[in-house]
């Protein structure tokens, strides 16, 4: 708490005031052309990590980066979707996990849970991804293990995010562009699922022929 009080002064008097204008409209409407959902790990900063600014991201944070699907109850997930692409039109949804997640440890060992019993009933919602594991990955153990379930887990929740019918809608109308990350913490950089390679593949800057052929990002969505 010590470093947020002269924090927020520094915001008030030297970062708000440099940026005035633009907060001014901020103030008055929102028109972020893409949801970010991730993790709510503290070393995990969007908008530092995309270089985003004031308005630019729309953000759902939560331990996993889970989306649950149609039909969950309750669900304030999808409540924030539809009101993203429904109510703000954004044109992009990037579900992005990164490594050394505490959720897909988690998610590993549910017996290490029996203390935390509202997060074992959170990760009901990768209950695929853990399947997908014991299935396909009964070869890997540790952190190799643990990086396997943070990139299928992406991949489950995209999945998760197009049995939304407001998802479902834009996908079909083309108006929508899904992308599935995983960030690096070891390293700082991130890697995009190529449905085309079938792996994630690192995401690197392009010319602007390639960006405009590949969309905003400079990688090809997932759907």
């Amino acid at each position: 708490m010590e470093k947020l009080i002269p924090g927020l002064h520094h915001f008030q008097t030297e970062v708000f005031r440099s940026k005035q204008e633009l907060y001014s409209r901020l103030a008055e409407a929102q028109s972020p052309e893409v949801l970010f959902i991730t993790c709510s790990d503290s070393r995990v900063l969007p908008n530092e990590l995309t270089g985003a600014g004031p308005g630019e991201l729309f953000i759902i944070r939560n331990a996993g980066n889970l989306v649950p699907p149609h039909g969950t109850p309750n669900n304030g997930e999808a409540a924030t979707i539809e009101y993203a692409v429904a109510a703000l039109e954004v044109r992009h949804i990037i579900v992005c996990g990164h490594t050394r997640c505490g959720a897909m440890q988690g998610l590993l060992h549910l017996e290490q849970l029996a203390r935390l019993p509202e997060m074992r009933d959170w990760l009901r919602h990768a209950e695929p991804t853990r399947r997908i594991l014991q299935e396909s990955y009964s070869h890997l153990t540790g952190p190799s293990l643990q990086t396997a379930a943070v990139m299928e887990n992406v991949l489950v929740q995209v999945e998760h995010l197009r049995s939304l019918p407001v998802v479902a809608e834009g996908l079909a109308r083309r108006q929508l562009n899904l992308y599935a990350w995983v960030y690096q913490l070891e390293s700082g950089s991130v890697h995009a699922y190529d449905p085309e390679l079938g792996q994630y593949a690192p995401v690197v800057a392009v010319d602007g022929d390639s960006a405009r052929a590949r969309g905003r990002f400079g990688l090809r969505q997932v759907f």
